[in-house]
């Protein structure tokens, strides 16, 4: 008799616990933002104190400089590219050719798909007429000087972006002006 009894009881929970169940909407959530979390947008105000105007990314404070950087002392304007027209390179010419080897390794990364391997603006891009109008070093009305070369490199010009970003330091980006002012040397001859 007790072990029917026993029997009866456990047939009697499981009978319970099975008519409760319920696979939709389970009984019990133990820590519930585990399972429905609180999504918050990029960007926008929260309402726990410390945000509520919201989160924004910020620009740095005002004279401050990034480690490892020096500022280009000539601003991106017309005036600014003609007095860096005037800029010589601050290169050891005494070790010219490692500085020509380096530059002419980081021109044909960075530059030769656009201006060509020998600088004529006949880059396979050019070529493929993907880009136009890209200009050949020896266009005497360009009158590019090393220091101007560095300008752009710097900033940009026209369609053709900043590169200052992809080369790693200031002395690579000489390396390159001191190499594009071998390739119009080049040219001249």
């Amino acid at each position: 008799m007790k072990r029917i009894g026993k029997i009866s009881m456990v047939l009697a929970l499981v009978l319970l616990m099975t008519s409760c169940f319920d696979k939709n909407s389970p009984n019990y959530q133990y820590m519930p933002n585990m399972y429905e979390s609180v999504g918050y947008e990029t960007y926008e105000g929260v309402d726990n104190g410390l945000f509520p105007q919201g989160t924004e990314a910020l620009l740095p404070a005002e004279n401050t400089v990034a480690r490892g950087y020096l500022p280009y002392k000539f601003e991106n304007t017309p005036e600014g590219k003609d007095l860096a027209r005037l800029e010589p390179s601050p290169l050891d010419s005494l070790d010219m050719e490692t500085n020509l080897a380096k530059g002419k390794e980081l021109y044909d990364i960075y530059c030769a798909i656009c201006h060509g391997p020998k600088g004529k603006g006949q880059g396979t891009l050019v070529k493929r007429e993907k880009i136009l109008g890209v200009p050949s070093y020896d266009d005497v009305a360009r009158n590019i000087t090393v220091g101007s070369t560095y300008h752009t490199i710097y900033y940009g010009l026209n369609s053709m972006g900043s590169y200052a970003a992809q080369l790693a330091n200031e002395e690579e980006m000489w390396q390159v002006s001191e190499y594009v002012m071998k390739l119009k040397e080049d040219l001249t001859k």
